[in-house]
């Protein structure tokens, strides 16, 4: 049994490194604050959406879908004219307002008369995250509510409408949807972000694949270097450290190429073969990624994955062997992970101010938000972001080159410390 034990005990000593519990303290961090501004956007989202209401028709049916909406939704702007829907957009805008409803003059006539009631509906969209959508999802259940209770009024009326499909259903909605100074006629939020989340539901999963991959395979070959003890032979020999280092990031830097090429192919026909989504055409509305725009993503992948590589030959510095080296890839791997769920939930310009500085901080960010800023012609996100990354990789290769040209490699944190209390000793 002592045996046991201090065979244990060596292991525990072993795995309790600051190494092990730091990058999981930081994740463990980073996913609290990520947890708290997710979950304040979702309280929002849910609250009574706030709308307008231009009800032109005063009759039965007409004053049931208005009292409702009054009820059951924070109204912000009222009227009885189409010719004030201008005034009620705007104001809907200046208070973050969901959508304006229109109730047309013939609205219980046509009802009467066996044909759909229309209710007009003009989105104010404002992302395209599946948070962004939630408000506007609850608003699509208050219309269906609506109709619901016309269908109740119709049958307690019993009127001589014998259409029972027509009785359930009552009302047509017409949709207008507002988003990033486009207007998008037919189309509700919920219909456009599904649109969009073919290209932003499978992009971030193959980026953080792809660093994942070229991460694992640099951090892991320095981590054998010092453990065969292939590094320190190169490390004495008659070349420059910064060679050593301009040569490694090269050399990651033709791997992370060939990836972002192969990529790039890949990317191009999963965007031609999304197109056409739930049989709309998405080019008659401009979103369409051109060649142009494939050139800038190409741009923002290649150059995150150098800042990426050079990040992870950064980390597998301080790998001691192949064990090791399995420990710090996780640090990276939850940096590939968080924008990806970022995008996917949220759109970047809906994010709160601190998550936004949070998001765009990381360089795994920027080419996941790349295509669907593209697809609304935000070149400044994209280009600034290029720029971003590219100065955060030349600070990380200065880092590299920095430790490179140190005694750590070569002897390790232990043993420099050992020489450093010698030295004191012969000095005595």
């Amino acid at each position: 049994m002592s045996g046991l034990g201090n065979i244990t005990r060596k292991e525990i000593r072993e795995l309790l490194t600051p190494a092990t519990f730091v990058p999981i303290i930081l994740v463990a961090l980073i996913f609290a604050t990520m947890g708290n501004s997710i979950q304040g956007i979702q309280e929002q989202s849910q609250a009574p959406p706030t709308i307008g209401v231009i009800n032109e028709d005063n009759s039965t049916l007409g004053a049931i879908a208005s009292t409702i909406l009054h009820e059951r939704a924070k109204v912000v702007y009222n009227s009885t004219s189409r010719s004030d829907k201008q005034v009620g957009l705007e104001t809907l805008k200046e208070k973050n307002g969901v959508a304006l409803i229109i109730i047309p003059q013939n609205f219980t006539e046509r009802i009467r008369h066996e044909q759909p009631g229309n209710i007009e509906v003009y989105w104010i969209m404002k992302g395209a995250g599946l948070m962004d959508t939630l408000s506007s999802s609850i608003f699509e259940s208050l219309i269906a509510y609506i109709n619901t209770n016309i269908s109740k009024e119709l049958i307690q009326e019993n009127t001589s409408i014998h259409n029972a499909s027509f009785v359930l259903s009552p009302t047509k909605r017409l949709e207008t949807t507002y988003f990033k100074n486009r207007e998008f006629q037919g189309l509700s939020p919920n219909t456009i972000s599904g649109m969009l989340s073919s290209q932003s539901l499978l992009i971030p999963i193959v980026m953080m694949m792809i660093i994942i991959m070229a991460g694992s395979i640099v951090i892991t070959s320095m981590a054998l270097e010092k453990e065969n003890k292939t590094l320190e032979t190169l490390l004495t020999l008659p070349v420059k450290r910064t060679s050593i280092v301009t040569g490694k990031i090269v050399a990651a830097a033709v791997i992370g190429l060939l990836l972002a090429i192969i990529y790039m192919i890949g990317m191009q026909f999963y965007f031609s073969g999304f197109q056409f989504s739930a049989g709309l055409n998405l080019a008659s509305y401009g979103l369409v990624i051109t060649s142009m725009d494939f050139i800038w993503i190409g741009v923002s992948l290649f150059i995150t994955l150098i800042a990426g590589l050079s990040l992870c030959m950064l980390m597998g510095t301080f790998a001691k062997n192949y064990k090791s080296a399995q420990t710090l890839t996780f640090p990276i791997t939850m940096l590939a992970m968080i924008p990806m769920f970022i995008t996917m939930f949220a759109d970047f310009d809906t994010l709160p101010l601190a998550l936004k500085i949070f998001t765009f901080a990381i360089p795994f960010s920027h080419p996941m938000m790349a295509p669907r800023a593209l697809l609304f012609h935000d070149y400044t996100l994209v280009i600034g972001g290029i720029v971003y990354v590219a100065i955060f990789a030349i600070v990380t290769i200065s880092i590299v080159v920095w430790v490179f040209k140190t005694d750590r490699l070569l002897v390790g944190t232990t043993k420099f410390k050992w020489l450093k209390g010698l030295t004191r000793r012969r000095r005595f």
